[in-house]
C-alpha cells in the first residue's frame, strides 16, 4: 500500500500537505530510514532525531533557493527522501543509490560535499556574504549538532556571524549527544537551556550578541514549523535552540545512542547487529579492543599514561565501563581534534604520556597543530591513527590513505606501520616510554593477525631509529610493503617463487616516515627491480621516497599505492585491482622489468 512519501518529488509536494498528515509522513520517513539502514547500515541515531525537523524545515523554506546547510550532513537521510530521493529508502534495490552525506552531485539541494563537523555556520556565513553581494533576499539556515558546536571552527562562525549584521539562521540540534556523551562548558548551558527552556541568566549566544529562540517539542514538526515560521525573512543573525531526541521513534538507538549513532545492518525487530566479520580476521579480536585493553592496564598502574579522544572513544576501545576505570587518565575533549594535538604536546612536554586515538580522516583537521606545535617542540606525543586505508571509510567526505604523505612531509614526526598485533603492541609499549619526539602509529584496518615470524627482538624492542625487517632474503627483485599491505606483498613473493622460479627479497619496513638507508644502499646494490607496496596514496607517499633515494642505483623501482583523488562508496578490493594492485598483475608487472632489465643489459654488451 502506498503512502505519502512515494509521492513526494520534492519539497513542494511537502509544502502542499494539509497540516493533518505531516505526522503521517514524520512515520514514513522513520520507517523508511530503519528499514534501509537495517540493510545496508547508516548513521541511525542522528537521521531518526531530526525526522520532524526536517519536514518542518521543507515545510517552512523554500529550498532550494533558500539556501538550507546540514552540520557534517550524516543527519540528511531525510532530506534527501524529501528532495527527489525517495526511491533510494523505499526500493531494496536502491538502497546504495545515494551517499551518507551531503552530495551536490546528487541534488541542487545538497549545497556542499560535506562529512566533517563544525562547518555548517561558517558556510552560512560565506551564503549569507554572496547573497549580499548579489542583491538578494533568500534565508540562509544552518543546522548544527550532534556534538559539533565544541569545534572551534563552529566558535568562529558564530562570532563572524554576530558581525553579519543581516540575516542568518542557525539552528542548534541539541540531542544532548556527541556520539558518545558531551564534553565541554557550553554544553553545560545547553543543560542549563534545557532546564529553563531557554530562559536561564547565562546564555552563551546571547553572550555573543546573537539573538535566541527556544524550543523544547524538537521531535513535534507542527511546534517546529511554528518556530521556522517565525524566523522566515529575518534581518539579524538569530540562533534557534531545539531541543530533540537522537534516534527518537526506535527503542534500542534511544536506550543505548552511542552504539547507534553509527550502526552496521542488524536486525529491525530487535534491534540486534548483524555480525560483519573483516574478511582479513583471524578471530574476533579488533584493535580497539587490543589498544582500550592495553592502555587501561598502563593507566592503572602508571598515572603519567593520559588517553585522549576527540569524540570518538570506541575507536580506541574505550568503552564506558573502561572510561569510568580510568577516571582521569581519560579525557575526551569533544569533536576538537586541533585541540586534542595541541592539549598532547603540552601534556608531553611536561613529562605525561599523552596517547591520542584517531580516524585519519579528522587527524587532517589539525595539520597546524601537528606542524606547529606538536613537530616543532619535538613532543613526545603517541598519537593512534585509525583508519588510515584504503579498507577504511570509502566515503569520499571520510578518506583515511592520504596520512603518509600528510604526516610523512612533518619533521619530527616518526611514523610506525605494524603489520599484525605483535608489532603494534610493541611499538605502543615503547613509544608511551619514549622521549624522543612525537610518534603516529598507523593501526592497520585488514584484520587482526598474529605473526610470531614478524615480531620485534627482544624483551623491549625500540624502534628509536628506522631498521627495516628483511623477512626473505633473495636475489633480482626485492619487494618492499608497508604495513597491512605486507601480506599483499607476500603473495607476490610467493607467485613468483611458486609460478617463475624468482626468489624475492621480502622486506617489512616498519617506518612509513623514515628511510632505513643501509637497507636500501644494499636494496638498491643487489637487486636489479624494486617494488614498493604501501596502503596510502603516491603523491608524497613512502613509496616516493623510497624511489627518490634508490634513484643513483641502477634498480629500476615501481611504486604501488592509491592516486590522489576523491574516490567515492568503493569495493577496496576492486579500487586495488583498479590501481594494477593484486597478486598476479603486480607479478606481470615485475615480470615485464626484469625482461627490460635483462634487455638493457644485452644492449649495453
Amino acid at each position: 500500500m502506498e503512502g505519502l512519501l512515494e509521492h513526494i518529488t520534492s519539497p513542494k509536494d511537502v509544502r502542499a500537505l494539509p497540516s493533518s498528515e505531516l505526522d503521517a509522513l514524520c512515520g514514513e520517513l522513520r520507517r523508511a530510514i530503519l528499514e534501509s539502514s537495517a540493510v545496508v547500515g547508516g548513521h541511525v541515531g542522528p537521521n531518526l532525531g531530526v525526522v520532524e525537523l526536517t519536514v518542518a524545515l521543507h515545510r517552512v523554506f523554500d529550498t532550494p533557493r533558500d539556501r538550507l546547510i546540514f552540520d557534517v550532513s550524516h543527519q540528511t537521510y531525510a532530506h534527501k527522501a524529501l528532495t527527489g530521493r525517495a526511491a533510494a529508502f523505499l526500493d531494496p534495490t536502491r538502497y546504495q543509490e545515494v551517499s551518507g552525506f551531503s552530495n551536490p552531485d546528487e541534488s541542487p539541494f545538497d549545497l556542499f560535499a560535506m562529512g566533517h563537523t563544525s562547518t555548517s555556520i561558517g558556510l552560512g556565513c560565506g551564503l549569507v556574504k554572496a547573497r549580499e553581494i548579489e542583491g538578494e533576499t533568500y534565508d540562509v539556515i544552518a543546522v548544527i549538532g550532534d556534538g559539533a558546536l565544541s569545534g572551534g571552527l563552529a566558535f568562529e562562525g558564530l562570532d563572524n556571524a554576530a558581525d553579519l549584521g543581516c540575516g542568518l539562521i542557525i539552528i542548534v540540534n541539541d540531542n544532548n549527544r556527541s556520539i558518545a556523551e558531551n564534553h565541554g562548558g557550553i554544553y553545560r548551558n545547553l543543560a542549563e537551556l534545557r532546564r529553563t527552556h531557554g530562559k536561564a541568566q547565562h546564555n552563551f549566544f546571547r553572550a555573543l550578541g546573537l539573538d535566541y529562540r527556544y524550543v523544547e517539542e524538537g521531535n513535534d514538526v507542527h511546534a517546529l514549523a511554528s518556530a521556522l515560521e517565525s524566523l522566515r525573512g529575518i534581518d539579524h543573525p538569530v540562533v534557534l535552540h531545539v531541543h530533540t531526541l537522537k534516534g527518537a521513534g526506535f527503542p534500542a538507538a534511544v536506550r543505548d545512542p552511542e552504539s547507534w549513532h553509527h550502526a552496521a545492518p542488524f536486525t529491525l525487530a530487535d534491534g540486534a547487529t548483524i555480525p560483519d566479520p573483516h574478511p582479513f580476521a583471524e578471530g574476533s579480536v579488533c584493535y580497539a579492543d587490543i589498544t582500550g585493553g592495553l592502555l587501561s592496564e598502563r593507566i592503572k598502574n602508571d598515572p603519567a599514561v593520559v588517553a585522549i579522544s576527540a569524540a570518538t572513544p570506541y575507536i580506541m576501545g574505550f568503552t564506558p565501563a573502561r572510561r569510568a576505570a580510568a577516571g582521569a587518565g581519560y579525557v575526551d575533549v569533544g569533536i576538537c581534534e586541533e585541540h586534542a594535538v595541541t592539549y598532547a604536546t603540552a601534556l608531553a612536554q611536561a613529562g605525561a604520556k599523552p596517547v591520542f586515538g584517531v580516524y585519519a580522516t579528522f587527524l587532517q583537521r589539525a595539520y597546524d597543530e601537528l606542524w606547529h606545535d606538536m613537530c616543532l617542540n619535538a613532543a613526545p606525543a603517541t598519537i593512534l591513527v585509525f583508519g588510515a586505508s584504503v579498507f577504511g571509510s570509502s566515503a569520499e567526505t571520510h578518506l583515511g590513505f592520504f596520512d603518509l604523505a600528510m604526516l610523512g612531509s612533518l619533521p619530527a614526526m616518526r611514523v610506525l606501520a605494524p603489520v599484525c598485533r605483535e608489532e603494534y603492541e610493541a611499538m605502543l609499549r615503547w613509544s608511551l616510554d619514549q622521549r624522543e619526539g612525537p610518534v603516529a602509529i598507523r593501526i592497520p584496518e585488514t584484520g587482526v593477525i598474529s605473526r610470531s615470524d614478524l615480531a620485534p627482538e627482544g624483551s623491549s624492542p625500540s624502534f628509536s631509529a628506522p631498521s627495516y625487517q628483511v623477512a626473505r632474503t633473495g636475489g633480482d627483485v626485492a619487494i618492499l610493503a608497508l604495513g597491512s599491505l605486507f601480506t599483499l606483498g607476500e603473495r607476490v613473493a610467493d607467485m613468483l617463487a611458486e609460478d617463475h622460479g624468482i626468489r624475492a627479497t621480502l622486506v617489512n619496513p616498519r617506518f612509513g616516515s623514515e628511510l632505513d638507508e643501509g637497507c636500501l644502499e644494499a636494496i638498491g646494490r643487489d637487486h636489479a627491480v624494486v617494488i614498493t607496496i604501501e596502503d596510502g596514496v603516491l603523491d608524497g607517499g613512502w613509496g616516493e621516497k623510497v624511489a627518490r633515494y634508490l634513484g643513483p642505483s641502477p634498480a629500476r623501482v615501481r611504486c604501488y599505492g592509491i592516486p590522489k583523488r576523491f574516490f567515492d562508496r568503493f569495493d577496496p578490493g576492486e579500487l586495488l585491482k583498479r590501481c594494477g594492485m593484486n597478486a598476479p598483475d603486480m607479478v606481470s608487472n615485475v615480470l615485464d622489468m626484469i625482461r627490460a632489465v635483462s634487455k638493457d643489459e644485452s644492449g649495453s654488451l
